[in-house]
């Protein structure tokens, strides 16, 4: 296996991040690794409806059986099993949101609103707080910069910016839902309200500088329809537990929560995050993202539906997940050992966590 922990550039290319700048930007477009990733993929860049439904629904309604168990069992040790297996199950059906914002809208005819219906709206997280997000993450002229909104420096702040940001992920739950009950709502009657709820909590970013732009068009009645669902539900939800009891709520959120944070832990291993704020090469923003290939087994459930070729999504953000596999193996294959395609490559979670903790630490004696 190809694995590295760190990226060995030569000297010159170093600079010092206290003034402003990393060594990113100063790293060259790999053409040939650019190329040979389209030229070597094209057959197997295809969406593939007889893996995504099967694989979506089958996780949902494994994710929901297994809530509906937890919440019924009276063994509070079945209960918490039972809970973990619904979030993981859960954790991957939500992922696909991230397909959703790189398929093509005739791709998978109905496959967006089929999602909506089974996960977004029942988890309170529909598909346009990530549609029209994400996709400015994936910008030549924006990763990396003050106007990316899913990327942080984490590699060059404080130490315990990283359990910070970790653990604020557990909040998200009873903020979906007051969000959706209560402020959706409101912003009807108060329309300041809801230019702010819309700005500010209504994407999933993490830079807390981000603020989105009104929707328009059919993006604007797609978001219309989406949020009266979720607001029926969380309200509908509400209700339901005032008339039988709190005890499923709280079992609930407890397990979307868990879901969160394991997605919020693998989002700090998905890029080594030490970009200042300058814009990058293609290049360079690869070797800030991570691959996680096999033989690694844990790496399939804290980062499902492709995501531990995150740095190979960055290379192809248009290929269907189940082709990223082949993809990888088509590249290593093909690249000659030693290449710039296989130095994102690491070795699982808890080095790469090791890595960017070792990297806060470093920042933090610099200041």
């Amino acid at each position: 296996m190809n694995a590295h922990k760190t990226i060995e550039l030569p000297t010159a290319l170093l600079r010092d991040s206290a003034q402003g700048s990393t060594w990113h930007s100063q790293i060259p477009d790999d053409k040939a690794m650019l190329r040979a990733a389209v030229e070597l993929t094209r057959d197997i860049a295809v969406a593939r409806p007889g893996i995504y439904w099967p694989d979506m629904i089958a996780s949902a309604l494994l994710g929901y059986a297994a809530l509906a168990a937890a919440i019924l069992v009276d063994n509070t040790a079945a209960a918490v099993l039972l809970g973990v297996v619904s979030s993981l199950a859960l954790y991957r059906a939500l992922l696909f949101i991230h397909e959703l914002t790189h398929m093509h809208k005739d791709a998978l005819p109905g496959f967006r609103f089929g999602w909506n219906l089974l996960v977004g709206i029942p988890m309170l997280i529909p598909s346009f707080m990530y549609e029209g997000v994400h996709t400015q993450h994936h910008a030549r002229t924006r990763y990396g910069t003050i106007e990316d909104p899913e990327y942080l420096p984490l590699a060059l702040m404080k130490p315990w910016s990283l359990p910070v940001f970790a653990l604020t992920a557990i909040l998200l739950p009873p903020a979906l839902l007051i969000r959706s009950a209560i402020l959706v709502p409101l912003g009807l009657l108060i329309p300041p309200l809801r230019t702010l709820v819309w700005e500010r909590a209504s994407a999933l970013a993490i830079n807390p500088q981000y603020r989105r732009r009104k929707p328009e068009g059919d993006f604007a009645r797609m978001v219309f329809w989406q949020e009266l669902g979720c607001s029926a539900w969380a309200i509908g939800i509400l209700a339901a537990s005032f008339a039988w009891g709190w005890r499923p709520l709280a079992i609930a959120l407890g397990v979307v929560a868990l879901t969160a944070l394991l997605n919020q832990v693998r989002t700090l291993v998905a890029h080594l995050w030490e970009n200042d704020g300058e814009a990058m090469t293609v290049t360079a923003q690869y070797l800030d993202s991570v691959n996680v290939p096999p033989p690694g087994f844990f790496a399939a459930m804290w980062a499902p539906v492709g995501l531990r070729y995150h740095a190979l999504h960055h290379l192809l953000p248009s290929m269907p997940y189940h082709s990223l596999a082949e993809a990888h193996r088509r590249l290593m294959g093909h690249l000659a050992p030693g290449s710039t395609y296989g130095r994102a490559s690491y070795s699982g979670l808890a080095p790469l966590l090791a890595r960017l903790a070792r990297s806060t630490m470093t920042a933090g004696r610099r200041r």
